[in-house]
């Protein structure tokens, strides 16, 4: 992993960590949302945002798992005492998610997610020191879990059509090819 400056809100084994949603498909928010006590906070991010890091933890944990004997005890699926299909708790937007870091801590089998505000240049802003970034540190199991829901809760929005790929609305829509809309 590379070393990058630690962010000022650390989690470190929080007590909870979720992808969530507020809103109708079609016009929903959502929301990575951490909790370590009382300490709770909402970070809203994007769609795509969400499926990909719930994408990039599951590729790491299987790479993790195929090493030889498993020396980080990676499980292939997420273990049942570690569902989490609880609804968002309480959530007071902090920032809008723009870049996110994934990691690997060989020396706690911990996955790293650090997460930064939104800006005009989010690559730059990743290797600044930040006041408002998060890290979140996820054990195997949690972080399975974690990319489990996450996948769960992007594939409960609108259905797609058969014929154009696009997003249904609940009053149905246009499928023609744009340049005949």
């Amino acid at each position: 992993m590379t070393d990058l400056p630690a962010p000022a809100h650390e989690f470190d084994w929080p007590d909870r960590c979720v992808i969530g949603t507020i809103g109708q498909p079609g016009a929903r928010t959502f929301y990575l949302q951490v909790r370590t006590g009382p300490r709770l906070v909402s970070l809203a991010l994007e769609k795509q945002q969400s499926a990909l890091m719930a994408e990039m933890i599951d590729e790491l944990l299987d790479e993790l798992m195929a090493q030889e004997d498993n020396p980080h005890s990676v499980p292939a699926s997420t273990p049942a005492e570690l569902v989490d299909n609880d609804p968002l708790e309480s959530v007071q937007e902090w920032f809008r998610v723009g870049a996110i870091g994934l990691g690997w801590d060989p020396s706690t089998a911990q996955v790293i997610v650090d997460v930064h505000p939104l800006t005009d240049d989010a690559a730059e802003q990743m290797l600044q020191p930040e006041s408002e970034a998060v890290r979140v540190r996820m054990p195997v199991g949690a972080a399975r879990a974690f990319a489990r829901r996450t996948r769960q809760v992007v594939d409960a929005g609108r259905p797609f059509c058969s014929d154009c790929g696009q997003p249904i609305d609940p009053d149905g829509h246009d499928c023609s090819p744009p340049e005949l809309r």
